[in-house]
């Protein structure tokens, strides 16, 4: 398994961690804690590891010919789906986040899914019944950051996340 995200500074990464440790600790969903806060640009997908070379070529093919840009994170949004509710942290309307997601589309032709830009903090193991308690929680609460996007990360499963490959913004 394999995808491409962006990683927000350590501060956020550990802010985040909050809310998930949360999650855990009052709704009994842990599955979140398992992964480092970031917005995915490609959701995760499989492939065999002696293709990996090739995905390797096609993440360096990625136009990444834009300015650094900065990612403001404000308040808490959800998906309330039954089956499998999530929420997450909300960023900002963000032309130039936008805009890197259609060059890495350009490439990795195979996503279909449209972007929904977040930053998740529970999902997986949350039931119905608990996204509610929680979400009646986190629809009020406060959380406002920004960061700078000046990368983007290609990620393998082995067990966790690991980095693979990383693509500065050049901004030329």
């Amino acid at each position: 398994m394999y995808f491409i995200a962006i990683y927000p500074s350590q501060k956020i990464i550990d802010a985040v961690k909050v809310f998930q440790k949360d999650l855990a600790s009052n709704f009994n969903n842990s599955k979140a804690l398992k992964n480092d806060a970031h917005i995915t640009l490609l959701p995760p997908f499989e492939r065999e590891l002696t293709m990996e070379n090739d995905i390797h070529v096609a993440f360096d093919k990625i136009d990444t010919d834009i300015s650094p840009f900065e990612v403001e994170l404000n308040g808490f949004g959800s998906f309330p789906n039954p089956n499998s509710p999530v929420l997450f942290v909300q960023p900002e309307e963000n032309e130039s986040l936008k805009h890197l997601f259609l060059n890495i589309k350009e490439v990795f032709t195979f996503n279909k899914r449209s972007f929904n830009p977040h930053m998740t903090i529970g999902y997986r193991d949350l039931s119905f019944e608990n996204y509610l308690k929680a979400w009646e929680i986190y629809r009020e609460k406060e959380f406002k950051t920004k960061f700078t996007v000046d990368k983007i990360s290609l990620l393998r499963h082995d067990r966790k996340w690991i980095p693979i490959a990383e693509k500065k913004l050049s901004g030329k």
